[in-house]
């Protein structure tokens, strides 16, 4: 297959995004896979917080990243993304240069709790002023239950609103496929 599927282009997205010595921002760790790709990314002198309110997603996440002896360049936080702002680093100089949120529940994890859409628009609101010029945010959406399509349809009407002067927005899907398959959007913002 010539297309990229969903997870392999989020990570291109990050890849495309993140540099030596950026910050990163990983809203939702899980299992901590992305969080180790972005503390690749960031390298020796860069840093990325990660967010989750599961311990069990911080316990999985610090064993990879520690493992991979990747632990000094990851602070992570027993918090909503929503709180992100709070605990960011304040200097300009320091801008984030790509976020992703895998929003749904956690995977082997309780599936009672899950991403709520209010949490995630203000989370990508903050995001969004403290990116960047042409950072990225990467939403891979996992829709197949009830509550993953209210957020769905919360997070597109949210996206499909804001200022095209201020942020390019990407929809990313297989649209013949069955069993509601995750998607991205994609939130670059603007130079």
């Amino acid at each position: 297959m010539k297309l990229e599927r969903i997870l392999p282009f989020a990570r291109t997205l990050l890849q495309k995004a993140v540099n030596e010595g950026d910050i990163a921002v990983d809203a939702t760790i899980g299992n901590g896979h992305d969080t180790v790709l972005l503390a690749e990314l960031v390298g020796e002198t860069g840093h990325v917080y990660g967010f989750d309110i599961q311990q069990q997603a911080l316990e999985n996440t610090r064993q990879k990243l520690k493992e991979k002896q990747l632990d000094d360049r990851v602070t992570l936080f027993h918090k909503s993304h929503s709180h992100l702002r709070e605990v960011l680093p304040p200097t300009p100089s320091q801008q984030v240069t790509a976020a992703i949120f895998n929003l749904g529940y956690l995977p082997g994890g309780d599936k009672n709790i899950v991403t709520k859409a209010d949490s995630t628009i203000e989370a990508i609101n903050q995001m969004i002023n403290v990116m960047a010029p042409e950072g990225i945010i990467v939403l891979v959406i996992y829709h197949g239950h009830p509550e993953g399509a209210l957020e769905r349809d919360q997070l597109l009407q949210y996206v499909t609103g804001l200022d095209q002067q201020k942020v390019h927005v990407l929809q990313y899907k297989f649209m013949n496929q069955q069993n509601n398959p995750p998607f991205i959007i994609a939130i670059e913002k603007r130079a």
